[in-house]
């Protein structure tokens, strides 16, 4: 039975590195050599694969560079150790939901859901700081992210304090920069080939973002800058310009393979069939366009005019096209010399409006909107500064998602997404997921920008955190839908999830008691954890969806767990005698070929719940005689 334990990969998040080393292996093998730190990329191989064609970054070259930017590339490539504990008594429909909130840094979290979600996430949407200088912006910390974060959050005693990014700090660009690289490094891991992501951003920052989406999706991934008119009244107090819009920067995972939809077609009145022509409903079209087209021919109406090219024109049909429109009466001739007009068929046009890079606020919402639905909902008024209206997101969804897919927000806010996925499966049954990720950032009712949010939280008997706002909002969202749809049976729950340090206790011994410190590591498994708080560790590290069925059996007095179906399989009783192993063991196998999992399986075990080696290498020999190869304790 081999022990998982702090350092091991099931301990981890996933290794990137050796998943990016792997890739060049497949493409390259000759590249792959063994060094001082084992596996290793010959550098020398790799420059004569590509001729003079290398260029390091000293060189000059183009693109976007800033202070910093190696390090954030390495703060996207290291594994986390943390975990995602769950909390059912703060979600909503935690047994039947696949609906994610989780309260945490985003970079770690990304992290922590490379196994379970790396390449299955349909859309990302993510309204990030602006950097305006009132804007938090995170510090990662290299050495310990997860003990930074915790500090930051008020979570340790004695924390930091959270401050905004002003530009006289110096490092204004900089900071926002190294923040946002990493993140966006492992979202586009997270993405699937035909999904995309779409980033809510203002003049600030939308070239640096650019630059640097350029670099990690792919100049020709990028798909549109869409202008949103957030606001329609003119601001006369501005010394420039009145500011209307919004950016939402749109990329692609492959532009090739993204998978667009049609925007509804709301409005179709201009379609008639007053001659009760037998394809239905039609409207008229010009038979010339702007577009250079090489056809060349004359058209002579029924009264007897002959109708050439008109000058600065072009017709939009070639002469074969045209004669079978008038051979099947599609052509609506006109008076005169005046040139007639194609029926263009209901029927015979797209089920949908192709998106266009204009989003007005009749059709997105606007910040007022935004406003009016926080403050409907929470009966109150002040709560956030400056959501996003649901029908944006809701737009954004129509266009790049489909029914069962998956949308993800890592900067999640007021929980908007979360809503716009609940309106919108109410309105095509779509059955989508969200998962939202939200930092805990403390709300002070000092703060004049924050006081009504604090007292909010003070009014709910929660502590005053932003998260708390985004859980109590997709509640009521959820609420309201349920009441206003009463025959509507999909998904409006939520399960939260809430970033903290490995439930397996790292070895950090204390150099004057060397003894209490063994004693200590007796248990790999940190105190006052449960058991859920290790079975969904368990999840995330080999790679399982965090909605997984669960079932839980008693066998021969212990408690044994099946995950998805028997892929995992864990009895994590803290104590199992000599007596109970062989009846243990037989329950386990005979569930085990009830379930009859597609895949092999895992079985995990608690460490210290054996009283000796005898009866776990007695265990794991029965397992292993049955089939079931991968014992693991922790």
């Amino acid at each position: 039975m081999q022990k998982i334990d702090i350092d091991s990969p099931e301990a981890q998040s996933a290794n990137l590195v050796a998943g990016n080393i792997e890739q060049l292996k497949s493409l390259f093998p000759e590249l792959i050599t063994e060094g001082p730190n084992g596996v290793s990329v010959n550098v020398d191989v790799l420059k004569s694969l590509v001729g003079d064609q290398a260029v390091t970054d000293a060189d000059e070259k183009y693109g976007l560079n800033w202070h910093g930017k190696r390090r954030a590339r390495q703060m996207a490539l290291s594994p986390s150790t943390g975990t995602l504990r769950p909390c059912p008594e703060e979600s909503v429909d935690w047994d039947s939901t696949k609906n994610l909130m989780i309260e945490g840094e985003n970079l770690e979290v990304l992290k922590l859901l490379q196994k379970s979600y790396c390449g299955k996430v349909k859309l990302i949407f993510i309204d990030p700081p602006y950097n305006t200088g009132r804007d938090f912006v995170y510090p990662d910390n290299f050495q310990d992210n997860i003990k930074n974060y915790l500090e930051l959050t008020g979570q340790l005693e004695g924390g930091k304090k959270i401050s905004s990014n002003t530009d006289a700090s110096g490092r204004f660009h900089t900071d926002w920069l190294n923040m946002m690289y990493p993140r966006l490094k492992l979202a586009k891991n997270m993405l699937h080939s035909r999904g995309a992501i779409f980033i809510s951003l203002d003049d600030t920052e939308v070239a640096n973002a650019r630059s640097m989406c350029d670099e990690i999706f792919g100049a020709e991934n990028f798909l549109a800058s869409i202008v949103w008119e957030k606001v329609h009244t003119r601001k006369n107090s501005a010394k420039t310009f009145s500011i209307s819009h919004d950016y939402v920067l749109a990329y692609a995972k492959d532009i090739l393979q993204w998978d667009r939809t049609l925007l509804p077609r709301d409005d179709t009145s201009a379609y008639q069939n007053p001659d009760n022509d037998p394809k239905g409903p039609w409207k008229p079209d010009p038979v010339t366009a702007h577009n250079a087209y090489s056809a060349d021919y004359k058209i002579t109406k029924p009264n007897g005019v002959v109708l050439s090219r008109p000058s600065g024109r072009f017709w939009a049909f070639s002469e074969d096209s045209i004669n079978s429109k008038i051979a099947a009466n599609e052509i609506i001739w006109g008076n005169g010399d005046a040139y007639p007009m194609i029926k263009r068929y209901l029927s015979e046009v797209q089920d949908g409006l192709v998106p266009i890079t204009i989003f007005s606020r009749k059709f997105a919402g606007d910040t007022a909107e935004a406003k009016r639905e926080i403050d409907e909902l929470f009966k109150a008024q002040g709560i956030f500064d400056y959501p996003k209206p649901c029908l944006l997101i809701q737009r954004l969804i129509q266009i790049s998602s489909r029914p069962g897919d998956i949308v993800m927000d890592f900067f999640s806010g007021s929980g908007t997404t979360g809503h716009a996925v609940f309106a919108q499966n109410v309105i095509d049954d779509g059955g989508r997921r969200f998962i939202l990720v939200q930092l805990p950032e403390p709300l002070n009712p000092d703060n004049a920008e924050q006081k009504a949010a604090a007292d909010y939280c003070d009014k709910l008997n929660r502590p005053r955190k932003i998260t708390e706002l985004t859980k109590e909002r997709l509640r009521r969202a959820a609420s309201k839908i349920r009441d206003e749809n009463p025959m509507f049976a999909g998904d409006t729950g939520f399960r939260v999830f809430k970033l903290d340090h490995s439930n397996i206790r790292a070895w950090n011994p204390n150099p004057a008691d060397l003894a209490a410190s063994l004693f200590d590591h007796q248990d790999h498994l940190l105190e006052g954890r449960s058991e859920g708080d290790v079975l969904y560790e368990l999840l995330l590290k080999l790679g399982l969806d965090l909605c997984v069925p669960i079932e839980r059996r008693t066998i021969a007095g212990c408690g044994v767990h099946s995950i998805g179906g028997g892929v995992l399989m864990a009895c994590l009783a803290e104590k199992i005698t000599r007596e109970q192993v062989e009846s243990l063991s037989q329950g386990i196998l005979d569930w085990h070929k009830e379930l009859a999992p597609a895949g092999e399986t895992t079985c995990v075990f608690r460490d210290s719940s054996f009283a000796d080696d005898v009866g776990k290498t007695n265990l794991t020999a029965i397992l292993a005689q049955h089939g079931v190869q991968n014992v693991r304790s922790l």
